[in-house]
C-alpha cells in the first residue's frame, strides 16, 4: 500500500510541474505558479491533498533556508550601513500603516477593537520571501531600491516577535505581568548571546575542520546544521525561526567558506520555499472569492492603496527619488507569509472568527497573486531612474572570477593584483584558501565544479572568468556549463596539451594556454640565446610558433563552424 505522504508529495510535484513554467510564460513569474499549484491541488481545487498542516510545518522551512542566504548576502557592515532606512524608514512605515489599517477596520467595518489591533500591523508586512526573491531576479538587491525595500522587510521580520507575543494578550480578557516575562526576556537574550558567541569563535573553525576532511556530503550535512541548529536555539528564546537563520548568516558572511556553503543550502531553499508558497495555495478557499468577488477585491484594492500611500511619502522623507520611491511602494503594496501565521494563531486564539480569518487570509494570498504585476511596473521604473544605472545589480565581488587558485592561479591573481584589478578566487583546497588569505588574496573555499558556487562568487556578472585547476576532465566541465550559462562571457582557460586545448576551445573557451607552451617556448628562447640567435630572430621565431600553436587549438572549431 503506497504511503500517504508520498502520494501528496507526487501530487504536489506534479502540480509545480505544470503550473509553475505555465505561470513563467505568462511572465507571472515563479511564485504565482506556485500558490495556484497549491490552490490545485488542495481542498478547495481539486482536493488531491487534505492534510495541509503537515506539510505546513516542513514548508516554513523553506523561509528558514531564505533568510539565512539573505543573511549571508547582507553582510553586518552593510546592515550598519543602512541602519537608518532599517530603524527609520521600517519603523515608519510599520507604525503608520497599521495605524490607518487599524483603523479602517474598527471604524469602517465595525471590526473588534481587539482584533482591529492585530489586524492592521499584521497587514503592513510584506512578503519577505516573496519580495527578495522578485528583487533578486530582477538583479537589484544591490540597487538603492532593492537595499530600502530589504530594509523595510528586516524591520518589518524584527516586529514579528512583538507581535506574536501581541496575539495571546488580545486573545484573553486577563493580563498578568510577573517575573515570568523577566526571566524569559533573560531566557532570549541569553540564547542570542550565545548564538552569536559560537558563530563567532567557533562556526569558523568548525567549518574549516569539515573541509579539510574531503567530504561535501559531510560539508552539506554541516551547512544544513547551521541553519536549523540556529534556527531552533533562537525559537527557545522566543524569537522566530527565520530570524535566528538571518542572524547565523549574517555571522557567516565573513568567512571564506560562505560561497560554498550557499551552494549547498541552494537546493533545499529552491524547493522548500516552492513548498511553502504551495502550502499557502492550499490553503486559498476559492468559493470564498466566488460568493463575493465585489468584496474581496474591493479590499484587495484598499489594502494596496493603502500601503502604498504610507510608503510613498515616507520614502520621499528619507531622501529616496520619485520613481524610487514609487518603486519600493510598489514592491512591498502585498501582505506576506508572516500576516499568514497571525492570523492562524489568531484563529486559533478565537481573536478572529473563522468568517474573518477566511477573508483575510483570501486578501492576503490575493494580494501576493498581484505583487509580480507590481513588481514589474516597480523594476521599470528602478531601472529607469538615472542612477540606478550605474549601481551594481548583484551581490558581485569583482570583475574577474579565478576558478582554482594553485601554483597557476596564484601567479595569474599575483599578476592581476599589480596590474590594479581586483578579482575573486576560489579553490577546493581548505589549506591554499587559509594561507592566501593570510597573504591578504580575496580566496575562497568552494568547488568550482559546482555552477551555485561561481554564481555565488559573482560569475553572472563577472566581466571575465579563468579556468585554472589542474584537473582536465572537470576543466571541460566546468567550460561547458560555463558557456551554456553564461554564452556572452569571456572565458579563459589552463589546458594540458594540444588535444585538451582543442577541446576546451570547442567547448567555448575564448582562449586556451597549454601549461607546456610557454615552459617550452622559455627553454628554447634561453638556449638559442646562448648560442648567439639575436633578439630579433628571437621574439620573431618565437611568435610565429606561439601564432602557429593558437591557430592548431582554434582549427577544429573553425573547421565544425
Amino acid at each position: 500500500m503506497t504511503p500517504s505522504y508520498l502520494s501528496d508529495i507526487i501530487a504536489l510535484l506534479v502540480a509545480a510541474v505544470i503550473f509553475v513554467p505555465l505561470a513563467q510564460a505568462l511572465r507571472l513569474g515563479a511564485v504565482p505558479g506556485f500558490l495556484i499549484a497549491g490552490l490545485a491541488v488542495g481542498p478547495y481545487g481539486f482536493g488531491l491533498i487534505s492534510n495541509i498542516s503537515d506539510i505546513s510545518h516542513l514548508a516554513e522551512i523553506g523561509v528558514v533556508f531564505l533568510l539565512f542566504v539573505i543573511g549571508i548576502e547582507l553582510k553586518p557592515s552593510l546592515l550598519w550601513q543602512m541602519r537608518r532606512l532599517v530603524f527609520g524608514l521600517g519603523s515608519l512605515q510599520i507604525l503608520l500603516t497599521a495605524a490607518l489599517i487599524g483603523s479602517v477596520a474598527y471604524f469602517l467595518f465595525d471590526i473588534p477593537s481587539h482584533a482591529a489591533i492585530l489586524i492592521g500591523p499584521a497587514l503592513a508586512l510584506s512578503s519577505t520571501a516573496f519580495v527578495i526573491q522578485l528583487i533578486a531576479d530582477q538583479k537589484l538587491i544591490n540597487s538603492g531600491y532593492g537595499r530600502s525595500s530589504i530594509a523595510v522587510l528586516l524591520m518589518q521580520d524584527l516586529a514579528v516577535v512583538p507581535l506574536l507575543a501581541l496575539v495571546p494578550l488580545l486573545s484573553g480578557p486577563e493580563i498578568k505581568v510577573d517575573d515570568d516575562i523577566w526571566l524569559t526576556l533573560i531566557k532570549s537574550v541569553s540564547i542570542v548571546a550565545l548564538v552569536v558567541f559560537v558563530g563567532r569563535y567557533l562556526l569558523h573553525p568548525l567549518l574549516h575542520r569539515v573541509a579539510m576532511s574531503g567530504s561535501r556530503e559531510v560539508f552539506t550535512a554541516s551547512a544544513v546544521l547551521i541553519v536549523m541548529g540556529t534556527a531552533l536555539a533562537t525559537e527557545h528564546a522566543g524569537l522566530s525561526m527565520a530570524m535566528g537563520a538571518f542572524l547565523a548568516g549574517m555571522l557567516i558572511s565573513d568567512s571564506f567558506y560562505r560561497h560554498q556553503v550557499i551552494a549547498e543550502i541552494e537546493p533545499f531553499r529552491g524547493l522548500l520555499l516552492g513548498m511553502f508558497f504551495m502550502s499557502m495555495g492550499m490553503s486559498l478557499n476559492i468559493g470564498l472569492l466566488l460568493d463575493k468577488p465585489f468584496l474581496s477585491l474591493g479590499l484587495l484594492g484598499l489594502l494596496l492603496l493603502v500601503k502604498m500611500l504610507v510608503l510613498l511619502p515616507i520614502c520621499l522623507l528619507f531622501g529616496l527619488k520619485t520613481r524610487i520611491s514609487l518603486a519600493v511602494a510598489l514592491i512591498l503594496a502585498q501582505s506576506g507569509e508572516f500576516s499568514l501565521v497571525l492570523f492562524s494563531l489568531a484563529n486559533k486564539s478565537g481573536l478572529l472568527s473563522t468568517a474573518l480569518f477566511q477573508q483575510l487570509l483570501l486578501v492576503v494570498l490575493l494580494s501576493m497573486l498581484a505583487t509580480p504585476l507590481l513588481a514589474r511596473k516597480a523594476e521599470k521604473l528602478a531601472r529607469s531612474h538615472h542612477g540606478e544605472r550605474h549601481e551594481p545589480e548583484a551581490i558581485t565581488e569583482a570583475p574577474i572570477v579565478l576558478a582554482g587558485f594553485g601554483r597557476v592561479g596564484c601567479n595569474v591573481g599575483e599578476i592581476l593584483t599589480r596590474s590594479g584589478k581586483s578579482f575573486v578566487a576560489l579553490d577546493a583546497d581548505p589549506g591554499i584558501v587559509k594561507r592566501e588569505r593570510a597573504n591578504g588574496h580575496p580566496v575562497y573555499f568552494g568547488d568550482v565544479r559546482k555552477p551555485e558556487v561561481l554564481k555565488s562568487a559573482g560569475a553572472s556578472n563577472a566581466q571575465i572568468i579563468i579556468v585554472t585547476i589542474n584537473d582536465p576532465q572537470a576543466t571541460e566541465d566546468i567550460i561547458a556549463a560555463l558557456r551554456q550559462t553564461y554564452p556572452k562571457k569571456h572565458i579563459y582557460a589552463r589546458g594540458h596539451g594540444l588535444p585538451q586545448c582543442q577541446a576546451l576551445s570547442d567547448l567555448g573557451a575564448n582562449g586556451v594556454v597549454s601549461e607546456n607552451l610557454e615552459a617550452s617556448l622559455e627553454l628554447a628562447r634561453m638556449a638559442l640565446a646562448d648560442m648567439g640567435v639575436s633578439d630579433a630572430i628571437l621574439l620573431d621565431t618565437i611568435d610565429k610558433f606561439r601564432q602557429n600553436y593558437q591557430s592548431r587549438v582554434k582549427r577544429t572549431r573553425l573547421n565544425e563552424l
